[in-house]
């Protein structure tokens, strides 16, 4: 069989399709043409529960009977990035799979940051936005949290629990968190730069933008993943049968152009203390108001990786394991899919949701 060699990513190979691929191509052609797309972005229904700046907290509508024995779920997303991240679309939504499975399951959002808020940092999500989202899950569902998180939010999690231990959580998953930044592909060119610098060049530039603005966001979020992006028109082509293939491409594209801005406070310690300094990579971080030690987490914690991801390698986030003494059980595991893939890919479906099931279910059992 003849194969197509491309400049990223694997070769693809050339054969004709069958005529009844091609008549599944021409309707799924047809149905983008006259629909606008082929996935359906319909919101899970959801009732607002608090809301607060940056902190709107939701509770998700039950579709099936809930079972009140169940593990109940806050899912805390990382900024930047929607909070569609975790209701990506009908049919891949890890938010949907767990109302289906019978969870209380609740999201926290921080909303648009404008650039009014640069002058908020990392502080006001562990020591507010967090616990806040906490306490208004645990106050109406009237038991303790179980944390979903992915990339920054899982950080976040892990740091408010660890300078918080009143606060109801009964354990901690964070997906895609990288806690050694050296281990990250896409910093290391530039960490040397800006050590020898001091940071200043960086600080120049978020200084004057006021942060990080969404199209920049959105710019480096696509950066990640570059093969992908230049092999996708041919991707999209050689897959013009595969509906639920095209309506990933559709709902991935629409998660990425509602990336937001990270506010100036934050993008700088984001940059000086994890980029530059990788103040996490031995558990600690001060965020002005005293030292924060993962050390103190004392909440089971499980920690996934993309096999595939870049931005958060599976070293840079199973580091994790060596920085949680205190927590009485942490569990590190892997699944398929880059950044956004292990949390809401195709694949995820039947890996790192199965894994979080798992998880949850030990848990349950150890309540009970």
């Amino acid at each position: 069989m003849a194969t197509l060699k491309l400049p990223y990513g694997p070769d693809v190979p050339l054969s004709l399709p069958s005529p009844e691929a091609l008549g599944t191509a021409a309707g799924n052609i047809f149905e983008w043409v006259t629909n606008g797309g082929l996935a359906d972005l319909t919101p899970l229904p959801s009732e607002v529960l608090h809301t607060a700046p940056q902190c709107t907290v939701s509770r998700y509508d039950s579709v099936t009977r809930r079972d009140d024995e169940n593990p109940v779920i806050l899912l805390v997303p990382p900024l930047a990035a929607p909070a569609t991240c975790f209701d990506l679309r009908r049919g891949c939504s890890m938010a949907e799979h767990f109302v289906t499975r019978g969870h209380r399951t609740y999201l926290v959002d921080y909303g648009t940051i404008a650039f009014s808020d640069r002058r908020l940092g990392l502080e006001h999500w562990v020591d507010k936005v967090i616990p806040d989202a906490v306490d208004v899950a645990a106050r109406d569902s009237g038991k303790p949290i179980h944390i979903v998180a992915w990339c920054l939010g899982g950080i976040m999690s892990l740091l408010a629990q660890a300078s918080r231990h009143d606060l109801p959580i009964a354990s901690i998953t964070a997906i895609a968190s990288p806690f050694d930044v050296s281990q990250v592909p896409l910093i290391a060119p530039i960490r040397p730069i800006a050590i020898r610098t001091g940071g200043r060049l960086g600080t120049l530039a978020y200084t004057a933008l006021g942060g990080a603005p969404a199209p920049l966001v959105r710019w480096a979020f696509q950066l990640s993943s570059v093969d992908k992006y230049v092999t996708k028109p041919l991707a999209i082509m050689t897959h013009l049968d595969d509906r639920d293939f095209l309506a990933q491409i559709q709902a991935v594209d629409a998660f990425t152009a509602n990336m937001a801005a990270y506010p100036g406070r934050m993008f700088g310690q984001l940059y000086h203390r994890f980029m530059r300094t990788n103040d996490l990579a031995d558990g600690t971080i001060d965020l002005g108001h005293g030292v924060i030690s993962l050390a103190e987490v004392s909440v089971p914690v499980l920690a996934i990786a993309g096999n595939d991801d870049v931005i958060a390698p599976k070293n840079a986030v199973h580091h994790l394991g060596d920085l949680l003494p205190g927590s009485p059980e942490v569990v590190l595991d892997s699944a398929p899919g880059g950044h956004l893939g292990v949390l809401a890919g195709r694949k995820a479906r039947s890996t790192t949701w199965r894994s979080i099931d798992r998880f949850l279910a030990k848990r349950a059992a150890t309540a009970a």
